[in-house]
């Protein structure tokens, strides 16, 4: 879909090595049922500063994770839709997401849910990961992450907003945290809790501090200051 929200159906091998999936909005939304526990909604990320949707709890948690994850600079809801014959009739499938990691790669991302995929699913899929090896690309499923790391994704990512970052410095957070210590320890070393508990939060979200994420989350978790963070796109 482009700019003008015009829809554009080419052939793969003659445009795979030109196309931009992570500057593409979405070219299927998705559909609101009745009796459904989660609606279609919207994720703010911090990767890249924009909305990107999701429809389903699965399909949300993995753009979480993916948000979360250092490796990660873009990410694009159902960016692309391939469209093939098969049997006689026409089948389409528009993969989940596209993610953009450090190196260079793209990822198309099916999130299926703990279930795993469908045989319609996973059928659709082989097509796409073979589209995908032509432009270099890779296609796979989101795995249900451990449910202690999940968790704690979850409470961080209330704090991943460049609002909750408080003001403090990377540097006065690296001296409060210079080896492992304690999260309430090293959040009253940088003053009154209120203030600084949010931006302890933030940091870790976003690897400028570190902790064991298979382990809760809470006020005697040992937090260490990173080398470095990843500047995200909700920051520039």
């Amino acid at each position: 879909m482009g700019p003008d929200g015009g829809m554009a159906q080419l052939p793969w091998r003659a445009t795979a090595w030109e196309l931009r999936p992570m500057e593409y909005p979405a070219v299927r939304g998705f559909p609101v049922r009745r009796g459904r526990l989660l609606a279609p909604g919207w994720w703010w990320s911090a990767t890249t500063g924009r909305l990107i949707g999701y429809g389903s709890a699965a399909m949300r948690d993995a753009l979480m994770l993916l948000d979360r994850d250092p490796q990660v600079v873009g990410i694009a809801c159902r960016p692309v839709e391939f469209v093939w014959e098969e049997h006689g009739r026409l089948v389409s499938h528009a993969p989940d997401l596209a993610v953009a990691l450090a190196g260079g790669a793209v990822h198309l991302v099916d999130c299926p849910g703990r279930g795993g995929p469908s045989r319609r699913l996973a059928g659709r899929a082989r097509v796409v990961e073979a589209c995908a090896r032509e432009a270099g690309w890779e296609h796979r499923f989101a795995v249900a992450a451990d449910p202690v790391v999940t968790a704690n994704a979850r409470w961080l990512s209330g704090y991943r907003h460049p609002r909750c970052s408080g003001g403090i410095s990377a540097a006065r957070l690296r001296r409060a945290f210079p080896v492992p210590t304690a999260l309430g320890t090293g959040a009253l070393r940088l003053g009154d809790l209120i203030a600084t508990l949010p931006a302890v939060y933030h940091q870790l979200w976003h690897s400028l501090l570190t902790m064991d994420w298979d382990r809760p989350l809470n006020e005697e978790t040992l937090v260490t200051a990173s080398p470095t963070g990843r500047r995200r796109g909700g920051e520039r």
